[in-house]
């Protein structure tokens, strides 16, 4: 906020001086390197350790990978703006302010965002289909429920199957290590509890029976 109200004011009132010299974009060029090498490296180890805290530290340094890339421009257009006289030029250092300020408000938005989905529980999506699909081992009929929660790296899933009416109780289970197996085949670092039920008879009207 304070950026934003900054540039606006030097926007309006044509102050503050800025001097785009080759050691100004030597620094933002030498910046601009090791941010991508420290985001890279981040965003990898927050993807093996599914840390949200490195993931929100890797965005932090890709966004100011952008936010150079913006002073960057802005510097050149003060450049030119001595270069070539054109005095509208020499604002483009408090545009270039306005720019980071925007990237910065909209990267806080998506992390903001993120991690109340994570407190609230909110499933990934499509991991509940994920599941779903993964449960489909034979024998059984439907998947009648899948409930997901994540808590840090682990992620927890509830899952209740529908099989045949009259399997005996040692098939039954089998049937839901199988499930289990299959879903931790598909999904990483899961804790999985799958509960087996009796298929839901056909009713009279299905049949056709009166």
């Amino acid at each position: 906020m304070w950026i934003a109200y900054e540039a606006v004011r030097r926007l309006l009132t044509g102050t503050g001086h800025v001097e785009a010299t080759p050691w100004a974009f030597a620094v933002m060029l030498i910046s601009i390197v090791i941010d991508v090498s420290r985001s890279r490296a981040l965003a990898r180890v927050a993807r093996a350790y599914r840390s949200q805290a490195l993931e929100a530290d890797a965005l932090h340094f890709s966004t100011d990978v952008w936010s150079s890339t913006v002073v960057l421009l802005g510097l050149a257009g003060v450049w030119l703006s001595a270069w070539t006289g054109i005095e509208w030029l020499a604002r483009a250092d408090a545009v270039a302010a306005l720019g980071v300020a925007a990237v910065a408000a909209l990267v806080s938005l998506r992390l903001g965002r993120k991690s109340v989905e994570d407190l609230l529980d909110t499933a990934p999506v499509g991991l509940l289909e994920r599941i779903a699909r993964a449960a489909q081992v034979p024998e059984v009929a439907s998947v009648s429920q899948v409930r997901v929660r994540r808590s840090g790296p682990r992620t927890f899933a509830d899952v209740i199957l529908q099989v045949p009416r009259g399997l005996p109780v040692e098939r039954a289970h089998e049937i839901a290590h199988a499930a289990e197996d299959a879903i931790r085949g598909a999904v990483q670092d899961v804790d999985v509890m799958v509960h087996t039920e009796p298929d839901e008879p056909v009713s009279s009207t299905q049949t056709g029976v009166p």
